[in-house]
């Protein structure tokens, strides 16, 4: 399938997309936010730099996209139209990137928990469930009084 927008217009859109604080992280957040769990997000400090992080419980969250990190990929990148040779490399290891540093930080003790987008975006209430299930027990958590 050819691109139906101009080289311009491409340009535009892959420009403004954000890599952080994106629609489907701000959907899990406020999500684990209204349960009164706090965290840490983006945390430099913790490798692969986590979306969202829970230092003393070693557990790292990622939202990642389908685009950017491969969802479906032996199907998906036959698809790939404008600059292939670019795009499916640049995904290739953003993938293996993702591999890296599952493995890092599994080999430290953490906890890695990866999300599609397409995941938070039908059920968010799942994936804060599997969020709050990794955590184990309710010392992290921040119950709210009312």
């Amino acid at each position: 399938m050819a691109d139906v927008l101009t080289p311009e217009q491409r340009r535009k859109n892959m420009q403004a997309i954000r890599g952080k604080d994106t629609s489907i992280e701000l959907k899990l957040r406020q999500e684990l936010w209204k349960r009164g769990i706090h965290y840490r997000k983006n945390c430099k400090k913790v490798y692969g730099h986590p979306d969202l992080v829970f230092i003393g419980k070693k557990v790292a969250v990622f939202c990642d996209s389908e685009f950017w990190h491969g969802y479906d990929w032996e199907n998906r990148r036959g698809s790939i139209k404008t600059n292939p040779e670019f795009w499916i490399a640049k995904i290739e290891r953003n993938m293996e990137r993702d591999r890296e540093v599952n493995e890092k930080l599994r080999s430290e003790g953490w906890t890695v928990i990866r999300f599609w987008g397409k995941e938070i975006q039908k059920d968010v209430v799942s994936c804060a469930d599997k969020v709050v299930a990794a955590l184990g027990d309710c010392s992290v958590l921040h119950h709210k009084t009312n």
